[in-house]
Order: structure tokens, then C-alpha cells, then sequence
């Protein structure tokens, strides 16, 4: 597969791996005593990093709304990459093509570990939405068919963001953005839609059919050639003609089922046409290759007593499920049930009355904040409700890593009130605003928020809010005592498990989790050396078929290690890097 270069590529491809852990620092938590909804203030490519131990393959849907790189928004370059080429970039707002002629380079610099680490958190069931606009189209396809796989992409979406454009505009004017999406694994098919009104509509019930609302639909399925033996005749009641499927087609039963749907007209019964020739046109073959002694579904009475038999029943109603159309003159339809056609499934056209535009977006995000532009390109709410309808389900975990003005948790927030669900969503956003606009939109949507008739209620709801804290591992190998034991414990069991650590046990404070009938112990303390010993051992309750236990020394021979299935690591030699 082609992939694409660009400057400094080769020294970001695996930059994920070197970007510090650094563990989360809770700052408060809103409308709760506490909550899984996060809003995350920090550098977007580091707390990607910080939610690996807790939610690493676990995230069911991604959106992302990156810097779309026209020149306008003056994004930063801020990545510690140690590259000569890169490092000029560091701490530079990123301008026009003619003002800084790498910007692209630039943006896929920035783009590429965020969407490596978006990749590893993803579940396996999971999906990634990333809004784009042309700009940098053609370039983000191409290293997300590289970081998530070509056999992974399943569509790009073309939002209509407009409904209306000015009659000054210059060239073709831009009437969509994109929406690139990716799924972790290949094959994933999306949630049908609900059905709008319009589309039910179609569906009526003229006979009362104690089925329900119904629609005409056709009677006839495809490949005839493969399906001879569902290539026959059967005779109109009111007219005696003989109705055959189109060519190459078939009727959608089998014989003896449309036979005993045909008697609910009138009688009928199988009789040999000797017309071989007749179906061997419609299944597109020689006739000595149809299938022989295929018998035709005929009045078993005369045309009149059927005719007459018939009457009686388009008269009264609740027709069989094949019919005949045009108040029985015409040809035999079938009925579609309404019960039975469920939603609909999404297409790559998302128009505006469905999903909103950005003056939706605007005006919604100016009555939060009383009449203030907050920011200047939000996304309506509309436009994640309909990604959650697809992506997920009434308890997916979304996640946001370019959270902006907290488009995804107002959605979240409206769907969860609308149907009682319980989603949850984690917001990453690096700027100043992250309090000041993402937080205290969230804040104002659990509230409610306007005043008379333009009141919005409250949709309930809580976060916590969290800032990036101290790194876990200094540059020089140890550990950074002042994170806490408890996220040195959580972040040791994840490298240890990829899993989340279990809950604390009282009689066993170094415990952290048995993991495939293996028990991982972390035996530290700030201000002590700790030493795997006899001592230790007669401590240990848990019982298992292995043991890893991490310790500043051992006093255990081989010998005792292999008897006792023990796995010793030492801190903080052997602790692995994330």
C-alpha cells in the first residue's frame, strides 16, 4: 500500500512511545460526589497517553474535530520531538501557505502519535469520526489508512454545515465538510436510524390488515437461473391470464407457500403447463437446461366461481400477503410491513435539517454564554447525537481529544435525558478556555441555561475535571515518589495486565489484581526499602497459581521463587515503560 511522506514523518512514527506518562490530577467534580465523565485540561498527545492504564482498547466511539490547517486558526506546534527539523517548529503558531510554507508538514506532525495513541484505545467493536474539511482531506486518509488499516475505513461523510451561501462567493463554493471514519477492526456496520415521519408515511393499511401499516413492494427476486424451481406461472383470479416474474427473476417463496398464500384468494392448485420454454426465457437459458416437471399455481375451480370467490375478498378486506394491484386488475405485488422494515441505515450524506449547520452550532453556543460568540467554529449538538445513533449505544463511552467549546458532551448530556441512557464522555482540550468555556458550557447544559421562552432545561448530568499532573517515571529511570502509590500501583498493573487495577483490599495493602490465576503484588513504600522476603510471603491471602511481586530487594533464593511459582520485579528497574 502507498504511503505518504512528508517532513519529519520518521521521527514521529513511533513518537507516541516516548511521550511521558503523566498520571491525572483531579481538580473537582461537578453535580456529583463522583463521576466517570472527564473533562481533561493539557496537551492532547500526553493525556492520550495518561488514559492508557484505565482505557486503553475500551473507548467504543471517537470524534475528533483537529485544526483543520486553512491558515486561519493559529494552532500551535508544541511537540517535544527530539528532531533538529522539528524542534525550530516548537512553540510556533502555525500560519498561512505563504507565511509558513511546512504548515503541512506541521499538521501531520501533530496528527500523526495523537491518532497512533486514539488507535490503541479504541475497542475492538470501536469507531473513529474525524471532522476535516479539503485542505488536509487526501493527506489524513492517507496515514489513517496507514495507522488504522485501508480494510478499516469504512466512509467519508459529507456534512452539509450550510444552508445557505452568499451570493459573492468566488470559484465552487463549499457547501460540505468531511468526516472521515475509521473502525478498529474490519467489517463494522453501523446502528440504523429511526424512521422520520416522511419515511412511514409510504406506509398504509387499505384492507386493515390486523398485520398494521403496510406498503406495495415487489413481488419478484433476483437470479433466476440459480432459483428454477421458483420460476413458474400462476393465473390471475380476474382476469385468468398466466403471470409469470420478469426475466431473470423469481417469485420471493417457495412453491408451496405461495401456493397456500394464492388459496387465500381463492382455490387453487399445482398443474404442469408443459411451458419450459416460457421459463427457460426468464431464468436465460436453452430450454433443455430448465429445470423439468416445475408445476404452475392454477384456478382449481372455473374463472367465474373464482373470479366471484376473489371479489369477495379485495371487497372485505385484509388481503393475502401477495396481492393484486390496481383494485385486482393489475399484476401481484407483495406487502412490506411496517413492524417488520426497522430503521434505516445511514448514508455518507448528512444534511442539515437532519444534523444542523454551524449558525445552529453558533447561535445555540451564544445562548449558553448570554449572547457571547465563545467560539468561533463550533459543531451543533445534532451532528454527535447522530455519530452516537450510529456508533453506539445507551452506555458508550465517547471520547473528544480536540474538545473545543464541549459539543460532544452537550450531545451526550441531550441524549442521556432524552432516553434515560447512561453514555459517558472524556474531553481532552489543551487551550486556556478549557475551564473558562469547555467546563463551564458542560456546567450550564447540567443546569439549563436561558431565561423565559427561551429557557432550555436542565439535562441533568456531572463530570470531574481533571489537569495533567507530574510524570511517573523521571528522565533518570526512578520513580517520581511524588505521584502517589496509588497511581504508581494502577499505571504498574495496567503495563503488567492491560487491564484496571481491582479494588483496593484492606487486609492486603500491596495487592493489586489476579489476572489469568496470576496475583500482582507492588510492595512499596515512599520512605522505606521494602524487600520480598519469608515475612512478606505470610502476609500474602490471595491464593493463585502464580505471583508477581514487585519489591526494592528480594531475600528469596531460586530455588524458593520456582517452589512458590514467585515472579520477583524490582522497583524501579523493571518497570516497564509505557
Amino acid at each position: 500500500m502507498p504511503t505518504l511522506e512528508w517532513i519529519g514523518k520518521d521521527k514521529v512514527v513511533n513518537h507516541h512511545l516516548e511521550v511521558p506518562y503523566r498520571v491525572l490530577e483531579e481538580q473537582y467534580t461537578y453535580n456529583a460526589d463522583r463521576s466517570e465523565n472527564m473533562i481533561i485540561r493539557g496537551d492532547n498527545l500526553e493525556a492520550l497517553k495518561a488514559l492508557l492504564p484505565r482505557y486503553e482498547r475500551r473507548v467504543k466511539c471517537i470524534y475528533i474535530d483537529p485544526p483543520y490547517n486553512t491558515g486561519n486558526e493559529g494552532w500551535v506546534y508544541n511537540d517535544n520531538v527530539n528532531d533538529p527539523r522539528i524542534k525550530k517548529w516548537l512553540g510556533e503558531v502555525v500560519g498561512r501557505e505563504g507565511e509558513d510554507l511546512s504548515r503541512h508538514d506541521k499538521w501531520l506532525c501533530m496528527m500523526y502519535p495523537r491518532l497512533k495513541l486514539l488507535q490503541r484505545l479504541l475497542a475492538e467493536n470501536g469507531v473513529i469520526f474525524i471532522s476535516i474539511d479539503d485542505n488536509e482531506l487526501c493527506y489524513l486518509k492517507s496515514i489513517c489508512d496507514e495507522i488504522f488499516g485501508a480494510s478499516c475505513f469504512v466512509s467519508t461523510v459529507s456534512w452539509q454545515r450550510t444552508y445557505s451561501t452568499r451570493n459573492d462567493s468566488k470559484g465552487i463554493v463549499s457547501e460540505v465538510e468531511h468526516i472521515l471514519v475509521y473502525s478498529k477492526r474490519p467489517g463494522w456496520n453501523p446502528n440504523k436510524l429511526p424512521r422520520t415521519y416522511s419515511m412511514n408515511a409510504k406506509y398504509k393499511n387499505p384492507d386493515n390488515d390486523p398485520l398494521g401499516d403496510w406498503r406495495s413492494d415487489n413481488a419478484y427476486a433476483a437470479d433466476a437461473n440459480t432459483h428454477q424451481g421458483m420460476v413458474y406461472a400462476i393465473q390471475h383470479p380476474f382476469t385468468g391470464k398466466m403471470l409469470y416474474p420478469s426475466n431473470g427473476s423469481h417469485w420471493r417463496y417457495q412453491q408451496d407457500e405461495m401456493l397456500a398464500i394464492m388459496c387465500g384468494w381463492c382455490s387453487y392448485k399445482l398443474h404442469d403447463l408443459n411451458d419450459a420454454h416460457e421459463r427457460a426465457v426468464i431464468c436465460g437459458v436453452p430450454d433443455d437446461e430448465v429445470r423439468q416437471g416445475v408445476k404452475a399455481i392454477v384456478l382449481a375451480e372455473s374463472l367465474e366461481i373464482s373470479k366471484e370467490k376473489a371479489a369477495t375478498v379485495l371487497k372485505r378486506g385484509q388481503w393475502p400477503r401477495f396481492f393484486f394491484s390496481k383494485g385486482g386488475q393489475g399484476g401481484i405485488a407483495r406487502k412490506t410491513y411496517l413492524g417488520n422494515v426497522g430503521g434505516t441505515p445511514p448514508t455518507n450524506l448528512w444534511q442539515y435539517a437532519d444534523v444542523g449547520h454551524t449558525d445552529e452550532a453558533a447561535k445555540i453556543l451564544r445562548a449558553i454564554f448570554d449572547g457571547k460568540a465563545a467560539f468561533d467554529t463550533p459543531k451543533p449538538p445534532r451532528l454527535i447525537e447522530r455519530i452516537l445513533q450510529i456508533a453506539g449505544d445507551k452506555d458508550t463511552l465517547i471520547l473528544d481529544s480536540f474538545a473545543g467549546s464541549g459539543t460532544t458532551a452537550h450531545a451526550v448530556l441531550n441524549m442521556n435525558k432524552s432516553d434515560g441512557g447512561h453514555r459517558k464522555f472524556i474531553l481532552v482540550e489543551m487551550m486556556d478556555y478549557a475551564e473558562s468555556i469547555t467546563a463551564e458550557r458542560v456546567k450550564r447544559v447540567i443546569d439549563g441555561y436561558g431565561e423565559g421562552k427561551n429557557a432550555v432545561e436542565s439535562t441533568g448530568g456531572d463530570f470531574t475535571f481533571y489537569d495533567l499532573g507530574p510524570v511517573l517515571l523521571l528522565p533518570n529511570g526512578n520513580l517520581n515518589e511524588d505521584v502517589g502509590a496509588a497511581k504508581i500501583r494502577e499505571y504498574v498493573y495496567f503495563m503488567e495486565t492491560k487491564a484496571s487495577i481491582e479494588p483496593d483490599k484492606a487486609d492486603e495493602p500491596y495487592y493489586m489484581g489476579v489476572h489469568l490465576d496470576s496475583a500482582y503484588y507492588f510492595y512499596y513504600e515512599r520512605d522505606s526499602l521494602t524487600t520480598l522476603s519469608r515475612d512478606f510471603l505470610g502476609s500474602i491471602k490471595t491464593k493463585a497459581g502464580r505471583y508477581t511481586i514487585y519489591a526494592d530487594q528480594c531475600t528469596l533464593s531460586q530455588m524458593e521463587l520456582e517452589r512458590w511459582h514467585i515472579t520477583f520485579k524490582k522497583i524501579p528497574r523493571d518497570i516497564s515503560k509505557l
